[in-house]
């Protein structure tokens, strides 16, 4: 089955800023993930799925890259998925990591070097 984008994220330095800026422009309205999984995160505030696009949301990781945009496709195997990747030509740039009581993610870059994530919920 083909890897649908599910989720897109976009790095910020100031949450409360971009918060406010797309908040305006786009209309979305901004909830946060519940503390347990923005203390182990850092991430901004959530921006749900209410229509027929995909729901992401703003992150500030305290750290470069600042700014960047990605989306995720959502796969059934992280690791397999990363492997194949490696083999394409491509490379890992973050291992799968945990979102609790979410899923797991990865980061990989293409072989032009654009920064993609995988996605994998829970359930899945």
């Amino acid at each position: 089955m083909p890897a649908p984008v599910v989720h897109f994220e976009i790095g910020v330095k100031d949450l409360e800023k971009a918060q406010k800026f797309y908040g305006t422009l786009f209309g979305w309205e901004f909830q946060g993930f519940g503390p347990q999984t923005a203390m182990v995160m850092n991430l901004g505030q959530h921006v749900e799925k209410k229509t027929d696009g995909i729901g992401g949301h703003l992150n500030s990781l305290g750290h470069p890259p600042h700014q960047y945009v990605t989306f995720y496709a959502m796969v059934d195997n992280l690791e397999s998925t990363l492997a194949q990747i490696n083999k394409l030509g491509g490379k890992t740039v973050v291992p799968p990591q945990e979102v609790p009581g979410m899923g797991h993610f990865a980061w990989f870059q293409d072989p032009e070097g654009n920064c993609i994530g995988l996605w994998k919920p829970m359930s899945c």
